[in-house]
């Protein structure tokens, strides 16, 4: 069984009509990971014995005549940022790998376990998911299955290269930065990055970006990423932001994925440089977009400058919350330098009113973005500035090394929008290119119809090459 050419929907129907067993997915899951794990490093922890006992108590209440969820069975990949019972959450950083077990799931992997998933175990993240690339001083770097030592984009790289390879057909991310539109988009996966407060968090402890990040589910095609979300968009009384439940199926909506009547398009939203083959790659998804009967206008914006030092105060400030008790112990020896650097730069130049004020800006894009958004449906743009990076390097924009290679996304995170990814096309060297659909504020349900658009006009399908 591959789960590159199955469908989570297709799967988790045929474990309900009792053609597959709920062991037999699982089972085959723990096989491929066996196999190709070592390879690319995307589960960092796994647990056999209990993923079995899990799939063995859906089949006998499949058995038994019970409803077993919508997610019947379907093996589950969980980012190593967020809790799943019985595992350590150790957030790819030496301060947390000696912890105990999780007592208890986080609150989206409550819900899809709940609706029949089958939790595997965990899979790699950054250190406290900080950055585009994942390595971390723990586990060491997950590998992209597109090519050999190229990165899997990050922080949710564990989960993409868990899915490009075929591990597990269904996994978890969170974005806060760009955390699941990047990796996506490095291993050719569609991808969807919900609006805050649609995927709940809460929990015992705050969220450590607030506002920044959100947690949603991660498979190969949006659909499935739809038929997800339809199972864990919902309240949480213990996350001060969460959205009340939608009122129709997302999933559904994806059945009438028609063209809209116009778009802008932005090859660098305003300010940025970017890379002339992922432009052109992008550009043309757009014209086959254009040839469907949108009216495509290209417009120089919705920014004029980028807001990555209003992000890096915010993502640093809350970082340096967090981590801070570590301070003076060989833990923050031992945590990734730069890390590490950015939280000393916020902790010695950022003042509380320097951090207010960088919310302010979060205000001002979003008011510039709102001028976009009345003229057009949606905003599209390259997720990636830049060439998908070899392991622990930079990407690179026309032959030159980048480190900001990943300046299209972290905005969108700062102004709330609903933002997707669809495997565009792909470089001369065989590395897939990404294309960004933004919406306006909660209309989520539209961008994921765009996407599934797309998905289905560009026609691409992409097979990560796996010897």
């Amino acid at each position: 069984m591959d789960f590159r050419t199955e469908t989570v929907e297709g799967l988790a129907q045929r474990v309900r009509d009792k053609e597959v067993s709920a062991r037999e997915l699982t089972q085959a899951a723990l096989d491929r990971i066996d196999l190709l794990n070592t390879r690319f490093n995307a589960f960092v922890a796994v647990d056999p014995i209990g993923a079995l006992e899990q799939a063995d108590a859906v089949d006998e209440r499949l058995a038994a005549g019970e409803d077993v969820g919508p997610l019947a069975g379907i093996p589950l990949g969980v980012k190593d940022l967020e809790d799943a019972a019985g595992f350590v959450t150790t957030h790819g950083s030496p301060a947390h790998a000696d912890d105990a077990p999780a007592p208890a799931d986080s609150v989206l992997v409550a819900r899809l376990r709940a609706a029949g998933c089958i939790v595997i175990g965990k899979t790699n993240t950054p250190e406290y998911g900080w950055k585009g690339d994942t390595e971390n001083q723990v586990f060491g770097a997950t590998l992209n299955p597109w090519g050999e030592g190229r990165s899997p984009g990050g922080s949710s790289g564990g989960s993409s290269a868990a899915l490009a390879a075929g591990l597990v057909p269904l996994a978890t991310g969170s974005d806060g930065g760009g955390s699941i539109r990047i990796p996506s988009a490095a291993t050719g996966l569609s991808g969807h990055k919900p609006s805050t407060g649609r995927v709940p968090g809460g929990g015992s402890e705050p969220a450590n970006w607030w506002d920044l990040s959100v947690k949603g589910p991660m498979a190969r095609r949006i659909r499935d990423v739809a038929y997800v979300l339809d199972e864990v968009v919902a309240p949480e009384q213990t996350d001060l932001r969460s959205l009340p439940r939608p009122e129709s199926s997302w999933r559904r909506a994806l059945d009438d994925a028609h063209a809209p009547r116009r778009v802008g398009w932005t090859p660098n939203l305003g300010y940025g440089d970017v890379d002339d083959e992922v432009k052109e790659v992008c550009a043309k998804a757009v014209g086959v977009l254009a040839g469907l009967g949108t009216e495509v206008e290209e417009v120089d914006g919705p920014w004029d400058e980028d807001p990555v030092n209003q992000w890096l105060m915010l993502t640093s400030t809350y970082n340096l919350r967090t981590l801070e008790r570590f301070r003076d112990t060989e833990v923050w020896e031992r945590m990734d330098p730069q890390l590490v650097g950015l939280m000393d730069w916020s902790r010695d130049h950022v003042l509380a009113v320097d951090f207010i004020r960088a919310l302010d800006a979060a205000h001002y894009m979003n008011l510039a973005l709102l001028e976009t958004f009345g003229e057009h449906d949606f905003l599209l743009a390259p997720v990636c500035a830049g060439q998908t990076p070899a392991s622990g390097g930079m990407g690179t924009i026309n032959g030159r090394e980048e480190a900001n290679w990943v300046q299209f996304t972290y905005g969108f995170n700062m102004t709330r929008s609903p933002a997707g990814t669809v495997c565009a096309g792909f470089t001369s060297d065989g590395m897939p290119v990404g294309l960004q659909v933004i919406g306006p504020q909660h209309a989520d349900a539209a961008v994921l119809r765009l996407v599934a658009l797309l998905e289905d006009a560009l026609d691409l399908d992409p097979l990560a090459p796996i010897d």
